[in-house]
């Protein structure tokens, strides 16, 4: 019954950790460029677009079938690198609560 009561403890820490590192998903921005840095797109940790940037001079161009290539690929690059980091971020904060099995990934259930 004692381990019971350890067991279902745990799963409140777990569950505390994984609401904590949910909400610091807001906080954790991440940026991707397109077009050697004319194209900058910033998201956050919950795949939320933040910020983009364009550079003026490929505005002014007949080329916009480019912009919004450069839009697409920097956006794609922010929102992979985001994800990077939000993993780490939940792996952080269950460190040493959850046993390491193999294939489990609890960091896919933040979304």
């Amino acid at each position: 019954m004692l381990d019971m009561m350890k067991m279902m403890g745990k799963v409140k820490e777990v569950q505390a950790r994984m609401k904590e590192a949910q909400d610091n998903l807001d906080k954790i921005t991440a940026t991707g460029e397109a077009g050697a840095g004319m194209v900058k797109a910033t998201v956050n940790g919950k795949k939320k677009v933040l910020a983009l940037e364009i550079d003026p001079t490929i505005l002014s161009s007949s080329e916009h079938i480019l912009v919004q290539d450069l839009v697409v690929a920097a956006v794609n690059k922010a929102l992979d690198e985001a994800e990077i980091k939000a993993k780490e971020e939940i792996k952080k904060s269950t460190d040493g609560l959850l046993p390491n099995i193999p294939g489990l990934d609890f960091s896919s259930i933040m979304g």
